[in-house]
Parts: structure tokens; sequence; C-alpha cells
């Protein structure tokens, strides 16, 4: 008999989603993981070059299957409860390592995006800090049936935003960080150790999960 036990900590997979080891969005990522560690939550902290994958190519797949990059942040995806995307921006829209990324992953049955949380967090040297490709990179994901959580965090002017030690150099910024962190663990929380709600994602008011016009890429 299903109870509202959960076995143990909130699982969080962070992933930076730049391939430069030294960018804003690694350092950004670090931070919203540490800030998940001390609120309680174990945090898988990752970076996109951990997962290697040609671009996608339905010739590729059809003659080799899934790249195992794709395979490995599939499973890091499926043993999380919940995942921050670092994500940066190229020209006003989603990486193409990232979206790549998610092409791949869509591909594998059963769909490992579908109802997991997730909260888009970006740094950019720009005034913007990124935001116009947190709202591109949510369409995908949200086509896929991911949870996004509404309220993203984009850090403007990152390549001043650091201090040597990793926390926000604006100490409004930081606390509007750590607000955004800490709701979107308490809606996992709710999601994931009250197992008597029912998980509804509903496109349009009187949808049903299973009706067709809601099943499009997410099964």
């Amino acid at each position: 008999m299903p109870t509202d036990a959960h076995p143990g900590p909130l699982r969080v997979l962070v992933l930076g989603g730049a391939l430069r080891a030294g960018s804003s969005n690694a350092r950004l990522a670090s931070l919203v993981g540490h800030m998940m560690t001390a609120a309680g939550a174990v945090v898988d902290l990752a970076a996109m070059r951990e997962f290697d994958m040609p671009l996608y190519d339905g010739d590729v797949e059809a003659e080799g299957g899934v790249p195992d990059g794709a395979l490995a942040l599939r499973d890091r995806l499926e043993r999380c409860d919940a995942f921050v995307l670092a994500s940066p921006e190229y020209n006003a829209s989603v990486p193409g390592v990232v979206k790549n990324a998610i092409d791949w992953v869509s591909r594998i049955r059963p769909q490992p995006f579908k109802t997991k949380h997730a909260l888009l967090v970006s740094a950019s040297p720009s005034l913007v800090g990124g935001n116009r490709g947190l709202w591109a990179l949510r369409v995908p994901l949200e086509h896929l049936g991911t949870r996004v959580y509404p309220d993203m965090f984009s850090l403007a002017a990152a390549h001043q935003g650091f201090t040597e030690d990793g926390q926000l150099t604006d100490p409004a910024l930081q606390q509007r960080l750590e607000e955004t962190v800490t709701a979107f663990l308490r809606l996992v929380e709710a999601d994931a150790r009250y197992v008597c709600l029912q998980r509804r994602w509903y496109e349009f008011p009187g949808d049903r999960t299973g009706a067709a016009v809601t099943q499009r890429a997410e099964d």
C-alpha cells in the first residue's frame, strides 16, 4: 500500500549547460547546488561536457541507437526528483548543445523529462542575464511534460556578479536566488513525498492526462 513516506532526502540534478569549464553558468550551477545542499537535498552536480553526443541525426539513431552520452544523462535524470539547468544564452535563444541533448534524451522510452520538476537559471554578461534563452528553453521542456517552475533566475553582468568564494556580489540577488531555490524545493517536496496527491498537468481545463491532445511527445 502506498504511503506518504519518502525514501530519504530530495535528490536534485544540477546541470551546467555550458561546455566551457570556467563559465559563469558553471559557477551559478555550483552556487545553486550549495544552496540546495544546505537546504537538505542531495545534489548531483554535473556539466554538459560530461555527456558527449553527436548532433541529432535520425540515421545515426537508426544505425546505432541512442548514444552513450544521452543514456548517461537519462540515468542521472531518472535518479533525481527534480533538476536545475543553468543555461547560457546564445543569440537570444537556447545553446545548440543544450537543445541537442534534449532532443537525444527525448528519444528514450519511457520519456525521462515527463513530470520532472525543473528550475531554470542563467548567467550572462549581458544586461538581461540570459533570460531570453530561458524563455526559449521552456518550450521544448514543457512540450515534453516537464513541470518548469514559473519563477526563473537570470544573473546580468555575470562577469562581475560573483565574489571570490562563489557567492553573488549583490546581496539582494543572493537573497532572491535563495528564496527561489527554497520555494522550488518545497514544491518538489510536496509532489515527491505526498503520494496521495495525484499527478496532473492539464494543458486546457477539463483535459485528462490520457487524452490524445495531451500526449504529444510526453509518452
